[in-house]
C-alpha cells in the first residue's frame, strides 16, 4: 500500500506495527518531500497483514526511475500481490471539489521517463500489457466499500506529470482535452512496476485542490498536505474496509 502527501494517517489503524525508515535500507535514499515519511510499516489492518510504503520518492527530486520503483518492487518480492496505491492530485475536472475522492479508472502517463526503461529485469515482462493496469475486481470492491460506507466515490482518469511546477492554465486546459480528470505527480511508474511484476492495481485519488485556471487561489504544497490530511479520514476509511473485503477474497495472501 502506497500513502500519498498528506495521507499518513492511515499509519494509525496499523496493529503492532514495525517501522523501518527508507534511509536504513541499502540503496533506498531518503525522502525528502513535506507530507512523506519515508518508511516501511509492517502490521496488520481489518485482520489482514500489511505493508505500508508511508511516502514515496519522486522524479521530480531527481531520483531515477528504478529508484522511484523501488519500494514497489520490493514489496513484490516479500511477496505482495494487490497494491492500494493513495495520492494527493488537483481537480482537472471542475466538478471535482477539494476532499472529493476518485477511483482511478486509467491514466495518462506524461512524466516521458518510464519506470521500465533500461535493461528488462529478470522475472518481469520486456513489454507488459497495460489495457487494465487498475484491477475490475478491486474497483468493485472499493466501490461496494465506498456505497456502504457513504463516502462518495467518483471515477475518473489520472493525469501523471513530472513536476515539481504546478500545471498552468493552458496544460490544465490540454489535460482536460486529453480526458484527464485529475493530475498529479506520482502513482504512474509504481503503477508500471507493479503490472510488470504481476500485482493487481487500484488507485484512489484525493482531490486537495482545483487545477489551475479553476479557482482563483495560489496553489501550494502546504495547502496538499493540509487538505489531505483533514480529508484524509474518508480515504482511511475506505481503504481500511477494502482490505477488510479482501480479507475474505480467494485473491488475498500475504502484504496487501
Amino acid at each position: 500500500m502506497v500513502l500519498g502527501s498528506g495521507l499518513g494517517r492511515l499509519v494509525e489503524r496499523i496493529e503492532d506495527p514495525v517501522s523501518v525508515e527508507f534511509g536504513e535500507l541499502p540503496g533506498f535514499p531518503r525522502t525528502g518531500v513535506t507530507g512523506h515519511a519515508g518508511r516501511f510499516v509492517l502490521g496488520r489492518m481489518a485482520g489482514v497483514e500489511v505493508l505500508i510504503q508511508s511516502g514515496r520518492f519522486h522524479v521530480y527530486e531527481g531520483h531515477s526511475p528504478a529508484v522511484v520503483a523501488a519500494p514497489v518492487r520490493t514489496a513484490a518480492e516479500l511477496g505482495a500481490r494487490d497494491l492500494i496505491l493513495t495520492c494527493a492530485a488537483g481537480g482537472v475536472d471542475a466538478t471535482l471539489d477539494p476532499g472529493a475522492i476518485v477511483l482511478i479508472d486509467d491514466h495518462l502517463d506524461l512524466m516521458f521517463r518510464s519506470t521500465l526503461a533500461g535493461p528488462a529485469r529478470s522475472g518481469e515482462p520486456r513489454f507488459p500489457d497495460m489495457s487494465a493496469p487498475y484491477d475490475r475486481r478491486l474497483a468493485e470492491l472499493a466501490l461496494e466499500v465506498a456505497q456502504d460506507a457513504g463516502i462518495p466515490l467518483r471515477r475518473g482518469v489520472y493525469a501523471a506529470v513530472a513536476g515539481p511546477s504546478y500545471e498552468t492554465a493552458a496544460e490544465i486546459r490540454m489535460l482536460r482535452s486529453l480526458g484527464a480528470d485529475v493530475v498529479g505527480m506520482s502513482t504512474v511508474p509504481e503503477v508500471l512496476a507493479a503490472r510488470s511484476a504481476g500485482l493487481r492495481c487500484l488507485g484512489l485519488s484525493l482531490v486537495t485542490n482545483k487545477a489551475t485556471g479553476l479557482s482563483a487561489a495560489v496553489l501550494s504544497h502546504l495547502e496538499v498536505v493540509e487538505t489531505g490530511r483533514v480529508a484524509g479520514r474518508a480515504m482511511s476509511t475506505l481503504v481500511e474496509g477494502i482490505v477488510g473485503r479482501l480479507a475474505g477474497s480467494a485473491h488475498s495472501t500475504a502484504a496487501k
